[in-house]
């Protein structure tokens, strides 16, 4: 049997939460939420890896509309954040609209509406919402000789925490914002630990402390404290884009920080050697940890700077003919970033493809609206991504800009909306151009930001603030529209 709703929503991360939040709070109750998990969460129920936590603050990593004022620490960790989710699903009456256990297998525009196959049953709607996020399906790199090894594999978004790691080799494969949270978690148990980079990351210091009782305690009781607060991370990270986007040379005085940071926590001048990146602070994705450089240090770790030529039955063989035995490969590879699952998932008009549809790159208007695809909205999606602030920020302000659309659709009676090809390119134009003198495309480094193109089709190359004001409004002028 069929289910048909005016809206359906996938995914329950902070993007499909904070949607159906909105939609309840508009008045909008013909809508469910489609979940292939047993419960909501999305990056931050599925990432449960030693030492996983958030590097953005936690004052600023959460809803403007849900304030939290027992959060442990400055910066969250992941099951803090996690329940976080499970308690603003249930304070706002969300979850009586999700489905869990429906693994979305495709949505196609078909009729004048979408047709939605799940794992557990079909689905019709007028509206589809995707809030699956970039960080949903993990990236393996292709080894020689993996499916030959004889030990334990896994990835960092999918740990095995029936395995003890205890008296174990291990070999760590990447080395980005996972690997530095789970190495230095991990190190002291291990006998071994292999650290195979290709890439050394740039480390900051991280201004971690515990929120104290008193401190809790003024932001449960005066809430404008804690919003107070909120705004001036928020201002302090967006000062942060000038170096990034617009004056990309200031990033030279802030990589001093970081090389100061390498010095004090690394004596040894080989290592230290292997772990300078030789591109500028902000290319790649900054990282911060206060303890993963000691981990490197340690008697019982080795930093292994050749490529992987195969994999044995018994360990890894290096470029350099050296073989590294181990028994157990844990994967800190990252996210299928730039070639999303929804990109074969959705079909919109004539039967075509997200993936046909970028075959020039991903692109959407305002990140969020993609020609060829009537009633169709994207959460995080091309180009809203960021490099130094809360993707809460602008998950908030898409929602803002969909729900206009709803209304929008709801006063003039109109059943389509499809942004114009126009619009979409003069958009992603605008996009691109903004993108050429930024740090991410002439920091000097190759990242899961660009595209096998080289395009930077994640990130967002300007101030949060921008985008919002961008998204405040929906514009019907910038859309094809068919009246009911």
């Amino acid at each position: 049997m069929t289910e048909q709703h005016r809206i359906v929503v996938i995914g329950t991360g902070f993007a499909g939460i904070g949607m159906a939040v909105r939609l309840k709070q508009a008045g909008y109750d013909d809508f469910v939420v489609l979940e292939r998990a047993d419960d909501v969460g999305g990056t931050w129920r599925d990432n449960t890896y030693p030492g996983c936590r958030c590097d953005v603050p936690s004052h600023l990593y959460s809803f403007s509309f849900a304030p939290n004022p027992d959060w442990s620490s400055t910066f969250s960790p992941q099951p803090e954040i996690e329940d976080y989710l499970r308690k603003v699903t249930d304070a706002f009456g969300v979850r009586p609209h999700i489905r869990f256990g429906h693994a979305v297998e495709s949505a196609s525009w078909e009729d004048g509406g979408w047709r939605i196959v799940t794992s557990e049953g079909e689905f019709t709607t007028d509206i589809l919402l995707s809030g699956m996020g970039p960080l949903a399906e993990p990236s393996y790199p292709k080894l020689p000789g993996i499916e030959d090894f004889e030990g334990e594999v896994f990835h960092s978004a999918r740990w095995n925490h029936d395995l003890s790691l205890s008296g174990r080799k291990v070999a760590v494969i990447g080395t980005g914002a996972s690997a530095i949270q789970f190495v230095p978690a991990i190190q002291p148990e291990v006998e071994e630990l292999h650290l195979f980079q290709r890439t050394p990351p740039w480390v900051m210091p991280r201004p971690d402390r515990k929120i104290t009782a008193a401190e809790k305690m003024v932001y449960r009781r005066f809430p404008l404290v804690q919003k107070a607060i909120r705004a001036g991370i928020y201002w302090g990270r967006e000062s942060m884009v000038l170096g990034f986007a617009k004056l990309p040379a200031i990033m030279k005085q802030a990589q001093k920080v970081a090389e100061k940071h390498l010095a004090h926590q690394v004596r040894d001048p080989l290592l230290r050697a292997k772990l300078t990146p030789d591109f500028t602070l902000g290319c790649k994705r900054v990282l911060i940890s206060d303890d993963y450089y000691p981990a490197l240090a340690r008697p019982n770790v080795e930093v292994v700077t050749d490529g992987i030529a195969e994999v044995t039955p018994t360990g890894i063989v290096t470029d350099d003919g050296v073989k590294h035995e181990v028994d157990t490969i844990i994967y800190g590879t990252g996210f299928k970033v730039t070639d999303l699952p929804v990109m074969d998932m959705v079909h919109g008009r004539d039967g075509v493809s997200l993936r046909e549809a970028w075959v020039d790159g991903m692109e959407a208007h305002l990140g969020t609206a993609i020609a060829g695809f009537p009633n169709f909205f994207m959460l995080i999606g091309p180009n809203t991504g960021l490099g130094h602030s809360s993707m809460v920020f602008m998950i908030e302000s898409q929602i803002a800009y969909i729900l206009d659309a709803l209304k929008t659709m709801d006063a003039q009676g109109l059943r389509e909306v499809e942004v114009r090809r126009e619009v979409q390119r003069a958009f992603v134009d605008g996009v691109r151009a903004s993108m050429r003198n930024t740090i991410w495309t002439r920091g000097g480094c190759t990242s899961w930001y660009l595209d096998s193109e080289g395009r930077n089709t994640t990130l967002w190359p300007s101030f949060t603030f921008r985008f919002r004001r961008l998204t405040r409004r929906f514009d019907p002028g910038d859309y094809q529209t068919l009246a009911m």
